[in-house]
């Protein structure tokens, strides 16, 4: 069935120099036709948008029954995982940073079909981010539940506002307005509630004295009055530094509180997230310490391991443990995927393994010389048709009212800035002022990269008027390492160009000339993981190669800085860039 679009033509984004958005027509129109527009406002119109994977590992390495799963059990930068049950149903969350809505939740029955129902935050007024950098704003979110009141607490830090928890009796519908923790201090905030009734909040912060050295944290615990909601009494040291002090280890964050078998354990991510990562545990008698870290520490890590290992999977840390209804203990976890150890685009991942027991009473997830297995069994629970992991493909046709759960826009919801109804089927995107390098919410609709090897296809209709408009795909780290693939003017004629933006400046990487009649535009961005390519259409023409061999690690962490993976999505905008240069590359 054709499309039927009133459109109206704009532009989107860019360049100094170069384009920016202005609309256009105003004809009910055929998705295969080729319409004449007239200016009307800045606005770009996306019919679909498909995203496939293509890995090889999980092309070569087929499961080898339905009770397996691969890791990542969530791809893409689902970090800083947290778990909790009921008994019977599990909830999952992951951390967001800068991007709106914020704290996906996942739900699951048996804990390997995993379904994402929501995000925590989804209201602005709970996700106040407007002029934080996108590894800003919301960190390590942690998920629990209160048997006592039948309660579900997610706490977490907005890192320019500070610690707060909202709440729920029913996950699968709205959380509350956010409660600040004025008395919390530092990051990754977790709730316990303990078998008396009693409740506990564990959080990283300074040690007693301050710090000695760069990375010196402590991990800390404050009681806390359900009924009141609010902290009382003194916060107290349960671990200074980490595991051994006098080894000045750094970052211990990320603390987890359990109470197993009568007793206590603090379970706390050790050594910054990246190669050095790890996850440390300690025991105890009472919740308020005093803690002794275990003498096989830590429980998990990659950071030994031989860096040129086939496949190597590393920062692993900052772990959850949750017990199955049939009484096994299972761990989620991040971890990264580099290409050739070198670098990844996909971020901090999460991760699932079962975990194990020693005689001395410590829970494990890794020893000596293990890797993290990429497969995985879970016996007794089957696979089906919605697993989240190993490769597959979706498109967003957008004939729904809302977008997809998958989408993501940054520091707010966008809603002023996108439409789903002005006309249905078509995503229409305007040109706003404001630039995608810019601590505000530009119009850009994205996704998470998945895969190394993948395949995103676009049709869009613009129709740009001058040298400032311009509307595409844009692929996103932070706000100086991006790359947009943009139909606009320069001089004014009708160009898509390829444009590589960095923090204090802009480059063109590769131009071609447009036929000014066409106003109908597919575009095309290939991975091969290692590199990029950039392919267009006009109207039903073949596929044209605009670059090739595009440096795919211009956005990962390793180049860049930050706890966030690439995103993908549209993009529209009627602000130039701020540049210092403008590079041409023939």
């Amino acid at each position: 069935m054709k499309k039927e679009i009133s459109i109206a033509i704009i532009s989107g984004v860019v360049l100094m120099i170069g384009f920016t958005a202005s609309l256009l027509s105003c004809q009910s129109i055929s998705a295969d036709d080729n319409p004449q527009f007239v200016s009307d406002s800045l606005v770009a119109h996306f019919d679909y948008f498909t995203y496939k994977g293509e890995d090889d590992f999980y092309k070569n390495n087929p499961l080898p029954d339905d009770d397996y799963y691969y890791n990542p059990i969530l791809p893409g930068w689902y970090s800083d995982p947290s778990i909790c049950s009921n008994g019977k149903d599990y909830f999952m969350v992951t951390s967001t940073f800068s991007y709106y809505p914020g704290v996906p939740i996942f739900h699951s029955t048996d804990m390997l079909n995993w379904k994402q129902i929501g995000h925590v935050l989804d209201r602005p007024y709970q996700l106040p981010l407007i002029g934080q950098r996108t590894s800003e704003g919301i960190f390590a979110p942690a998920i629990s539940y209160n048997p006592h009141n039948k309660t579900y607490y997610m706490i977490t830090t907005n890192i320019r506002k500070g610690n707060f928890f909202v709440k729920t009796k029913d996950p699968f519908e709205s959380w509350s307005d956010p409660i600040w923790l004025p008395d919390v201090h530092g990051i990754d905030p977790s709730f316990f509630f303990d078998e008396d009734g009693k409740a506990y909040i564990v959080n990283n912060d300074v040690p007693d004295g301050g710090s000695s050295y760069e990375g010196h944290r402590a991990i800390r615990i404050i009681q806390f009055d359900v009924e009141k909601e609010k902290t009382f009494g003194s916060s107290i040291m349960l671990v200074n530094g980490g595991v051994d002090l006098s080894e000045k280890p750094i970052w211990i964050e990320g603390p987890h509180l359990y109470k197993i078998n009568n007793s206590y354990y603090l379970m706390c991510a050790e050594g910054g997230t990246s190669v050095d990562h790890r996850e440390v545990i300690f025991k105890g008698d009472s919740p308020l310490g005093e803690f002794d870290p275990w003498d096989k520490n830590p429980m998990l890590t990659q950071r030994h391991l031989d860096p040129n290992r086939a496949l190597p999977i590393t920062c692993a840390g900052h772990a959850d443990l949750i017990q199955k209804d049939n009484g096994q203990w299972w761990s989620v976890f991040l971890a990264c995927r580099p290409i050739d150890n070198q670098f990844e685009n996909l971020g901090r991942e999460t991760f699932m393994l079962p975990v194990r027991w020693g005689n001395d009473g410590f829970p494990y997830l890794t020893k000596d010389e293990e890797e993290i297995p990429r497969i995985v069994r879970m016996e007794g629970v089957k696979r089906d048709s919605t697993a989240t992991f190993g490769n597959f493909e979706k498109k967003e046709d957008f004939n729904k009212p809302q977008l997809g759960l998958d989408w993501m826009s940054l520091r707010g919801p966008g809603d002023q800035l996108y439409s789903l109804k002005q006309n249905p089927g078509f995503l229409t995107l305007k040109c706003a002022d404001i630039a995608s390098n810019e601590l505000r919410t530009p119009s850009f609709i994205g996704r998470r990269l998945q895969h190394h090897k993948f395949e995103c296809t676009t049709n869009m209709y613009f129709n740009p008027k001058t040298d400032s408009e311009s509307a595409g795909v844009l692929l996103y780290k932070d706000e100086g390492h991006q790359y947009f693939l943009a139909v606009g003017r320069t001089d004014g004629k009708k160009k898509i160009n390829l444009l590589k933006i960095e923090s204090n400046q802009v480059e063109l990487l590769a131009s071609q000339d447009l036929i000014e009649e066409n106003t109908r535009m597919k575009v095309k961005v290939v991975s091969t993981g290692g590199d990029f390519r950039f392919l267009y259409a006009s109207s039903n023409q073949d596929w044209k190669l605009l670059a090739e061999g595009v440096d795919a690690s211009f956005l990962s962490t390793a180049e860049s800085y930050g706890f966030t993976g690439t995103v993908i999505g549209v993009y529209a905008s009627n602000k130039p860039y701020f540049q210092k240069t403008l590079k041409h590359q023939e």
